[in-house]
């Protein structure tokens, strides 16, 4: 098991960890893992506030350091499972077959912000997806999604037709049957290394969310966005705990961690992150010179939908293969956004 019982920072070889309050020492320390580059809002604010979440519902007896480099993306679950680390977050396209019941948040068509999509996304879990019990090993802290994601290019893009035949880095999960229904050749590329292969030319372009023009430095190799209203789709997200970290710490801070952090709280907060880090992607896109957003036509966008429509219908009928009550899950995914 990761769990430490004292504070510090450790900053070696391609390890980096980012500490909590380093003037006091806390009970319990937990050691999280993280994969995206240290200037990526995950490692700038999402992990700091989790941080702060924690230390502030344990009165500081329990706090955490951030290390980078453990492991790939792809293998952030199996090192949680491992004990190498207590906490890690997870995107669910990076392991196909492994997860199914988290297409749902990804399907495009849903209106609201990336707040609202991770409190919904929660609820919606609660409710339906937890019984297909996909996260078995590690338990579930929190839910959410990033932003829709745009198509963002070298060479500008200003219809759904010049997509056919682009080779496209595309994550996985529900952005794969799109890239697909679009005509584009997909590449599986994780996002960390989205900024070498467009440098490189090996892909024309990558669908990933507006954020990341700042977090991957995208305005450097992708000077161009093509921007659909609500996206192509959103990315779903994890973070999840080792069952043994969580049942080593005292009952009565297990109790302030699930009443005041867990589930939608963290939830809420991290997709909150994620709307402001649009919000200074499309900034950051506006005042660099040579980028440029280009937005879809209204028969673009018409079009979208339709195409759209088939790739729903399909995943809420692969989901309801699992048992879980896929219509229920995203009519109240769709109810949720709406009201907030």
């Amino acid at each position: 098991m990761a769990i430490r019982t004292t504070l510090g920072t450790l900053l070696a070889g391609a390890a980096l960890a980012i500490a909590g309050n380093a003037g006091w020492a806390a009970d319990h320390t937990l050691v999280i893992s993280s994969w995206a580059p240290p200037t990526h809002n995950i490692n700038a604010k999402m992990w700091p506030k989790f941080i702060e979440m924690i230390e502030e519902a344990t009165d500081g007896r329990v706090t955490a350091e951030v290390k980078l480099g453990l492991a790939e993306a792809p293998a952030q679950m199996d090192l949680v499972m491992d004990g190498a680390a207590d906490v890690s977050i997870i995107f669910h396209g990076y392991q196909p077959g492994r997860f199914v019941t988290t297409k749902m948040i990804e399907l495009p068509g849903y209106v609201g912000t990336s707040e609202a999509a991770a409190v919904a996304y929660w609820r919606a879990y609660e409710a339906h997806l937890k019984q297909a019990n996909e996260h078995r090993g590690v338990k579930v802290i929190a839910l959410h999604s990033h932003g829709g994601a745009q198509l963002q290019s070298a060479a500008p893009v200003t219809s759904l037709d010049q997509m056919a035949g682009m080779k496209v880095r595309i994550p996985g999960g529900v952005a794969t049957d799109l890239g697909a229904a679009l005509g584009m050749i997909g590449i599986q590329v994780p996002a960390p290394k989205v900024y070498e292969t467009l440098a490189s030319k090996a892909a024309d372009g990558v669908v990933i969310p507006i954020e990341s023009r700042a977090g991957f430095k995208l305005t450097e190799v992708a000077q161009n966005m093509y921007m659909l209203p609500g996206g192509l789709y959103r990315g779903s997200f994890a973070y999840i705990m080792s069952e043994e970290a969580f049942a080593a710490l005292p009952a009565d801070i297990q109790a302030a961690l699930e009443e005041k952090v867990f589930g939608e709280p963290l939830s809420r907060a991290i997709g909150a992150i994620w709307e402001q880090g649009d919000a200074e992607g499309i900034a950051l896109t506006e005042a660099t010179p040579g980028n440029a957003i280009h937005h879809a036509s209204p028969e673009d966008a018409a079009r979208f939908d339709e195409i759209a429509g088939t790739i729903r219908a399909k995943v809420i009928e692969e989901v309801a293969a699992t048992g879980v009550d896929a219509q229920a899950a995203y009519d109240m995914i769709r109810a949720e956004m709406a009201a907030w």
